[in-house]
């Protein structure tokens, strides 16, 4: 059925954006206004460094700034997200971007200009009460006093920026734009077109046919060009080193952690407690074979599902109680917010024509949060409600609690508070549920997520350290060298499984790739949140987990987890995680076998 204009759909299941803006012409308003602010900050170079006073008033004036630019910003893209073919909309956005683009190149003097404070005299002024709203953010600065160059050696690193692009523009041409993939068969000899969207539902097929051709037809293009692929990934990697280097830093590992103040000895613990998990993925990928039938189980069969499909129906009332019973452990205050959540509209529920695809939550400091969802009435929806309602909630307590300097949370645990939630819906499932099927079908979405977030993103981690360590050593990075690299990953991580030349090529087409050391946060953040999903339905106790949810940007990451009870220093919360990965199996092997 073809989907409805934004005009025919139900306004009782779209958000209400009155709260940020009344109008459009309101939204116009505000963001003439707030063109007219960042032309004023053109006044500011040359004055923060005069006194501790001018230094707050200088920060009090582009903070004040930047929010109301932020707010006009949110607007314009939840407007465009209602329906991104409404040329109206299109202009907001764009006229936004252009706006912030403009604020980001007026600000841009900011952190040189306080890294040309004395030092002393910086941490002078640091010990007053002047720059308190400041502190963190100010003192995160002056961190990177050490790997800050003198101004003629930071305007070439600018300088080279826009041409450091190119390895990664290189990928997205050569992968996105001019690879093509020839059709494939389906199991009656049927055409079935091939992309990088429908690959990733033919490696669901239940027919083993149609997942081995999608496999090899597919990383088969990616064999053609792989010596070029090879080439731009050793650009990126070349650049980070040099970045590295240049700023004094022991590893480009090192420069990337850096931002977060996150030890190294967390990056490798990481790597060394999945280790010590593989046996657990060993036992996995052997009831995989079994259920399959299969006498050699290939890579290319780890999305094939194992358990029968089981129908659950879930319109989005069902959603919703669903999903407020299963957070209830998180308390009275948690329950009531949802409750906004619903009854005042941050959500936008169902598809219409032109609509963002997928699902997404959006903080708006100063007002609330906003969810846009794309629910089709499946159990997968729920899960996707709770997700979501986390990121939402992980800002609403930010930024109740912080001032807009220190609102915004870190990547590092932007998907903690995601994550609980999910957890919590999986144990309050596992619960309630005494079906055997739905059991199953409970359990292995559980243990997806653990070999999709934790084990294969922790292959991905220690592809990207091996690479710039092996460049780092003088080894060329050459197609042959990356895919032996990435063959040997695949050994180690699903022994057990056939591996083929087409599963060595698989590195290159990871995007992420090209932002070196970001993906062991999609790791972290999994293992901390089962680990503070865990302790909450242990203890009955979630105060520490909104305490953490409390403290936006205002430490660092890894301080911030320490309020919920996870010290990510140590590796025992990946060890508790994937302790719950072993549990979760044996279930699913009782049930099954």
């Amino acid at each position: 059925m073809e989907n409805k204009k934004r005009s025919e759909m139900n306004r009782d299941f779209m958000w209400d954006l009155t709260p940020i803006y009344a109008s459009d012409e309101a939204w116009r308003v505000a963001l003439s206004e707030s063109e007219s602010a960042v032309k004023e900050l053109s006044a500011l170079p040359g004055t923060l460094k005069v006194s501790v006073e001018s230094l707050r008033a200088g920060l009090d004036k582009i903070y004040a700034i930047s929010e109301q630019a932020e707010r006009v910003y949110a607007y314009a893209m939840l407007r465009k997200s209602e329906d991104g073919g409404d040329p109206a909309a299109q202009e907001m956005e764009a006229r936004a971007i252009s706006m912030l683009v403009a604020l980001q190149t007026a600000t841009a003097f900011v952190n040189p200009e306080i890294l040309s404070i004395k030092e002393a005299t910086l941490n002078n002024w640091l010990k007053g009460e002047a720059l308190k709203p400041y502190r963190h953010i100010i003192e995160d600065i002056a961190r990177a006093r050490a790997h800050t160059l003198d101004h003629n050696s930071e305007r070439l690193m600018a300088m080279l920026g826009d041409a450091a692009q190119t390895p990664e523009n290189v990928f997205e041409m050569l992968s996105e734009v001019d690879m093509r993939f020839p059709a494939i068969h389906d199991e009656e000899g049927n055409e079935l077109p091939l992309t990088h969207a429908s690959f990733g539902v033919y490696r669901e097929s239940r027919s083993q046919q149609v997942r081995r051709e999608a496999f090899e037809t597919y990383f088969g293009e990616y064999t053609k060009y792989i010596n070029t692929l090879a080439a731009a990934y050793a650009g990126s990697v070349k650049l980070d080193c040099f970045n590295a280097d240049a700023r004094g830093h022991e590893s480009a590992c090192a420069a990337a952690l850096f931002a977060n103040n996150v030890p190294g000895s967390l990056y490798d613990g990481l790597i060394e407690a999945v280790h010590d998990a593989l046996p657990d993925m060993g036992r996995y990928l052997a009831l995989r074979k079994q259920r399959l039938g299969l006498d050699t189980l290939n890579l290319y069969d780890l999305y094939a599902p194992i358990v029968e499909d089981v129908e659950i129906e879930m319109p989005f009332e069902k959603a919703k109680a669903l999903v407020k019973d299963a957070l209830k452990p998180l308390g009275e205050e948690y329950q009531t917010l949802l409750d906004r959540a619903f009854d005042e509209k941050w959500i936008d529920v169902y598809e219409n024509q032109g609509k963002h695809t997928g699902a997404y939550s959006m903080g708006v400091y100063g007002v609330h949060p906003y969810v846009l969802l794309n629910f089709a009435g499946k159990l997968d929806d729920a899960f996707t409600l709770a997700h979501e309602l986390g990121h939402s909630m992980h800002s609403f307590f930010s930024d109740r609690a912080q001032d807009y300097a220190n609102h915004d949370y870190a990547i590092f645990v932007a998907e903690v508070a995601s994550t609980v939630n999910e957890v919590l819906l999986t144990r309050h499932l596992l619960k309630v549920e005494t079906d055997p099927a739905r059991r199953a079908m409970i359990l292995n979405h559980f243990l997806e997520g653990f070999r999709t977030t934790i084990f294969r993103q922790t292959l991905f981690a220690e592809f990207e350290r091996d690479a710039h360590a092996l460049y780092q050593s003088g080894t060329p990075l050459t197609a042959e060298a990356l895919n032996k690299l990435y063959h040997d990953l695949n050994a180690k991580y699903y022994a057990g499984a056939e591996t083929n030349a087409f599963c060595d090529v698989e590195w290159a087409r990871i995007p992420h790739f090209y932002s070196a050391f970001y993906v062991y946060q999609y790791a972290t953040g999994f293992s901390s949140a089962v680990a503070i999903a865990d302790h909450i339905l242990k203890t009955g106790d979630a105060s520490d987990y909104l305490r953490f949810l409390s403290t936006g940007g205002s430490d660092y990451p890894i301080e911030e987890l320490k309020l919920a009870g996870v010290d990510l220093t140590t590796p025992q919360p990946v060890h508790d995680a994937l302790h719950a990965f072993g549990e979760a199996l044996d279930e699913l092997t009782r049930i099954l076998c």
